[in-house]
């Protein structure tokens, strides 16, 4: 490109090329650091189009995709990258803008395109950045975002991608105007600008939160933030003006809010059946009235049962529990996962009673009990406002107040926020005030139930409330040292469980097995495994199709480039680390001698013109083939030895030849011998080499190292202790002469078939049905840590990868599944829309249960989250049950409908939650102490 090209003009019509790409990385890399030592709030920052951006790192250098698309052996220095990359054109965020791209609009007009992903659709890059990148590119439209400081206790920086954006309405004239604010701006700032844009004097106008087309609150002019304000994105406010000062103020709820101003003219349901007309009174009611028994006298909490009367909003025989959440803006995931608790009986019934006394409001984990009255003032709306949908909108100041992460108006995940709420709720309900020091004992090899009721004991001593009492259960976590084989067993609480999708699609893979004991050539397997299964899976069907027996083991290797790349001795590797274009070799051999020393042997070509100190691994070829070395002290003798019998199978068919070779090193005879007809008599030639190899045949061996880089002679006196031996690991490289290679056959040693041979398409495999059985088979596996949650092994005093196992040990009244549907990589994130078959009934986890306590662990299924669509978008609606009823619906935001059970089974449920049914001698037992109690 020459620099008329690259379209860059001075003012006065020069051609200006910026400074050269290597200056321009090293330039934005400290500035970007700069700015990271320097975080505020207030900071500025720039929103650029992911896709001008990644030309531009192309350009410097800086290709942030090279890791997924191509290999290490094609990556290339920056310098070289910058010198086949184009440089890019004028910074050109036109594709992310939704107006202002052809510059008609101010720049504080000019608007996002909503539901941009980062990193995907844009990157954010510090004001300093952006000023040099658009000194050099110019272009735009420049998108300036500020920092905010979010959060309460956890508090962390955020860039405001997406301000406020509200819909100002002039009750004057029925004009509208949008307004965009950072939700932490004050609402005197939200005046100033009303008042400015509208030409009005601030004490002569009366605004409305009118979410809704409905007047909530009037909100007044004072630092309290719009986020506080509960406004949301896109809503509604109502500009009035009014001939004096509004000074009446309205009073507070219990969490600190603005009471809202709710209209007492009957709204429209959110409730209908089957797309027909809304819900009659003549349904029976969801849960009896004694169910839930009033609450005490002067108690701060309103009893359910006072708040129908008094606001006489729900008709007697009427159905409760079917009110919708009104989407605020992406809160489908909060909808749904707040559906599933509000229908959780145990939940329902106490926050229906008075919880004021167990509000824990010195917790330091915890949120001052906002988040429990919050949450318990939601629920009772739900369930006292016949079928009005509601706006969760004090609910989710709330969130967004001690969660950040949920604040905004982005898709979030449903588990995450369930998560999040069970434990808020455990923090703000927690019946100790003072956490007791509790120093954590060694099971020592002490009986599991002995160590099990201790955990559990100490654990309640910390946490005691109605969340612990009905949610958290316990499993046995075990954990062996792979290298010591120390044991540590401890005893933890769980809240839910997430559950693993097993793979039923299958994968062919072809692997070569040589004969470690020489005893015959190598063959290759194709075997069908899971596609998501393990090493230990790959050798179990290889043990199977090559007839394996029972004294006998298999060492799995990956061939590359005519060395061992890698050994696969680890049994849960994942399958999913073989690739279909590599080399697997299996070598076979006798168990007991696994735990000898082994003896790797290469091979190379003998060129007669070049020196032996000029040979390199580069003249390596055939596949490496291994032995194992008998004895504590190994001579040079015996590893030649051992060479001609690993070498035995691939003789050529010279009878002669061979018998001599078999008789001469007392070789068991490898099968292959025939009865020679006249025409596969020798030539001189061959007679010649026979005569040679059996009188003094002595094969030119080099030790070598690990990466086959440097040779020495191997001499027959050479003596090798075994305990002295690295690794106890032999390697040798054997030159291939004429002699050997008119001796042997190299083709066998060649051409190693890959995993998968690429070829015509083949046939996709339908994805069959899991069972939830399946799942938690799955989720009890023994797997080993991954690399970044290493354990401290205590006896080797160093962290191990080690080998884990959870057992399942004391089960909750309501217990939940998590099933993983979302799968993320560094680079490659996934949803699984694999079916799975769960039970409405009689789900029997009792098999499960280390703990045989002689309980039955029978559950029914009462809620589901479900997700539809894919990682980018999607939405979360949620099925739940009145239990008294027995009749299920479907929850989708404000919308409320009845529907079949045979229908709630989806591929799209993503929570599952069940209820533990309780045996009859349960409650008996829990009757007699209640009327023991009373009397």
């Amino acid at each position: 490109m020459t620099i008329q090209d690259s379209g860059f003009m001075m003012e006065d019509g020069v051609s200006c090329l910026p400074c050269t790409p290597e200056e321009q990385k090293r330039i934005v890399t400290e500035l970007k650091n700069e700015s990271e030592r320097n975080l505020k709030e207030g900071n500025l920052y720039f929103v650029i189009s992911s896709r001008w951006f990644r030309s531009w790192e192309r350009y410097v250098g800086i290709d942030a995709d090279r890791n997924l698309n191509q290999s290490s052996d094609s990556l290339h220095s920056n310098v070289a990258s910058s010198m086949v990359a184009e440089m890019p054109g004028p910074i050109d965020n036109s594709d992310i803008v939704q107006n202002g791209s052809d510059g008609d609009c101010k720049e504080d007009e000019i608007q996002l395109r909503r539901m941009l992903m980062e990193r995907q659709d844009y990157v954010l890059v510090p004001q300093k950045v952006w000023e040099k990148l658009h000194e050099w590119y110019k272009g735009g439209p420049a998108l300036p975002r500020k920092m905010i400081l979010q959060g309460v206790y956890h508090r962390s920086f955020d860039v405001e991608v997406y301000p406020l954006c509200l819909n100002m309405i002039d009750s004057r004239d029925e004009s509208q105007s949008a307004i965009w604010l950072s939700r932490k701006a004050s609402v005197s700032e939200l005046f100033q600008r009303v008042c400015a844009l509208r030409g009005v004097e601030q004490d002569k106008v009366r605004i409305w939160d009118y979410f809704n087309k409905r007047k909530h609150a009037q909100l007044f002019a004072s630092n309290k933030s719009l986020e506080e304000s509960n406004l949301q994105m896109d809503q509604d406010i109502l500009l009035e003006q009014v001939d004096g000062h509004q000074s009446a103020r309205f009073g507070m709820d219990s969490t600190g809010n603005e009471l809202a101003l709710v209209s007492m003219e009957p709204s429209r349901s959110s409730f209908t059946i089957a797309g027909g007309p809304a819900l009659s009174n003549g349904h029976s009611s969801g849960y009896k009235s004694n169910l839930y028994p009033g609450s005490s006298k002067g108690s701060g909490l309103t009893d359910i049962g006072d708040s129908f009367d008094a606001h006489n909003s729900v008709r007697k025989g009427e159905t409760r529990g079917l009110t919708g959440l009104q989407n605020l803006g992406n809160t489908c995931f909060m909808n749904s996962a707040l559906q599933c608790l509000v229908h959780t009986p145990p939940l329902v019934e106490y926050f229906l009673k008075d919880y004021s006394e167990e509000i824990n409001t010195q917790n330091p984990l915890g949120m001052h009990g906002e988040l429990a009255l919050a949450f318990g003032e939601l629920l009772r709306k739900l369930w006292s406002s016949g079928q009005t949908a509601i706006a969760p909108r004090v609910f989710k100041g709330k969130l967004a107040r001690f969660a950040p992460q949920f604040s905004g108006y982005n898709q979030h995940d449903s588990q995450e926020l369930l998560a999040f709420l069970l434990d808020g709720l455990h923090e703000d309900l927690n019946r100790v005030k003072q956490k007791p020091y509790i120093e954590m004992k060694d099971a020592d090899s002490r009986p599991d139930e002995e160590v099990a009721a201790e955990s559990w004991k100490n654990h309640k001593a910390r946490n005691d409330s109605v969340i612990v009492d009905v949610c958290q259960g316990q499993y046995k976590s075990t954990l062996v040292c792979p290298v010591c084989s120390k044991i540590s067993i401890t005893f933890d609480p769980f809240m839910y469980l997430s559950l693993p999708l097993p793979s039923t699609i299958t994968r062919t893979m072809t692997v070569s097995v040589f004969d470690g004991n020489g005893s015959g050539l190598p063959m290759p397997y194709t075997v069908s495994v899971l596609k998501n299964g393990f090493c230990k899976d790959l050798l179990l069907a290889l043990r199977s199709a090559c007839c394996l027996k029972t004294d006998e083991n298999l060492l799995l290797a990956e061939v590359y480039e005519n060395k061992i790349y890698r050994y696969l001795e680890v049994p849960l590797e994942p399958l999913g680390s073989i690739k279909d274009d590599e080399h697997i070799v299996a070598f076979r051999y006798q168990k007991k001698g696994m735990e000898k020393t082994k003896l790797v042997i290469f091979h190379r070509w003998q060129e007669k013109s070049t020196p032996d100190y000029l040979k390199s691994g580069k003249e390596l070829f055939g596949t490496p083939l291994i032995t194992y070395l008998e004895g504590d002290r190994i001579s040079g003798a015996d590893i030649e030895t051992a060479v001609f019998k690993v070498l035995s199978p691939f003789k050529r068919k010279y009878s002669s030849a061979k018998s001599h070779i078999g008789k001469e090193n007392d070789f068991p005879s490898d099968g292959l011998n025939e009865p020679c007809s006249s025409s596969d008599a020798p030539s001189v030639e061959n007679a010649e080499i026979e005569g040679t190899l059996s009188t003094d045949l002595s094969l030119q061996l080099h030790l070598t190292d690990d990466r086959v880089m440097t040779f020495k002679p191997l001499k027959k006196d050479t003596l090798f202790e075994s305990g002295k031996i690295f690794g106890k690991i032999i390697r040798v490289v054997l030159d291939w002469t004429d002699k050997e290679q008119k001796l042997y056959d190299a083709n066998y040693l060649k051409d190693l078939p890959e995993v998968h041979k690429a070829g015509f398409a083949a046939k996709k495999t339908r994805q069959e049905a899991i069972s939830l059985s399946s799942c938690l088979d799955a989720f009890l596996v023994e797997e080993p840590l991954g690399p970044d949650d290493m354990w401290y092994c205590p006896r080797c005093k160093e962290h191990r990868q080690a080998i884990k196992k959870l057992d399942l040990w004391k089960l909750p009244e309501i217990i939940v599944f998590h099933l993983k549907r979302f799968t993320y990589g560094r680079y490659l994130k996934n949803k699984i829309d694999t079916f799975v078959n769960f039970p409405a009934h009689n789900l029997d986890l009792s098999k499960y249960v280390l703990n045989k306590d002689g309980q039955p662990y029978i559950y029914e299924l009462y809620a589901i989250s479900n997700h539809y669509g894919g990682l980018g978008g999607g939405h979360y609606t949620a099925y739940a049950k009145l239990v008294e009823e027995n009749i299920w619906y479907h929850f989708d935001d404000s919308h409320v409908s009845p529907v079949n059970e045979s229908d709630i089974k989806t591929s799209a449920a993503y929570l599952l939650f069940y209820k533990r049914v309780r045996s009859e001698t349960e409650m008996e037992t829990e009757e007699s102490s209640h009327s023991h109690s009373v009397s």
